[in-house]
């Protein structure tokens, strides 16, 4: 999917964090930062949204989204990735979803659902193709 250089201490934390901020925008041009689980797979970034969500407007009306770790506490360890959001009917491939309920094993069971129930509840899938990595 990208190009990118990614170097190791951000592969080691696409690979490892629980969260990045997905950050859209709305119709008024306002900046819409949302905290979202994650896979990263195939140098691409694989989401899950409940239908209907303020998000999926905001992708369907302007795709260009940006995704980021959090910072360290004194503003370092950066990773800002760009990149276009779209809509995937086709859901999740056999290998991805398998990957994302070994990632969000713990998750699931911190909001009282199972892997089957999240993803009937969280069933429109995300990708965003990153074609600006911003890291130091």
């Amino acid at each position: 999917m990208t190009t990118l250089e990614i170097s190791p201490r951000v592969a080691e934390r696409l690979s490892g964090e629980e969260v990045i901020w997905l950050t859209t925008v709305r119709r008024d041009l306002g900046p819409t930062p949302t905290p979202v689980w994650f896979l990263w797979t195939e140098g691409g970034f694989l989401l899950f949204s409940e239908p209907g969500t303020a998000k999926l407007r905001n992708i369907a009306a302007a795709p260009g989204v940006t995704l980021h770790l959090n910072s360290d506490a004194h503003g370092g360890d950066v990773a800002v990735f760009t990149g276009k959001a779209t809509i995937d009917e086709s859901g999740p491939t056999a290998a991805e979803w398998a990957a994302y309920v070994e990632k969000y094993e713990r998750g699931f069971a911190s909001i009282a659902m199972s892997p089957e129930e999240f993803r009937r509840s969280y069933s429109v899938l995300v990708r965003v193709a990153p074609d600006r990595l911003r890291a130091w």
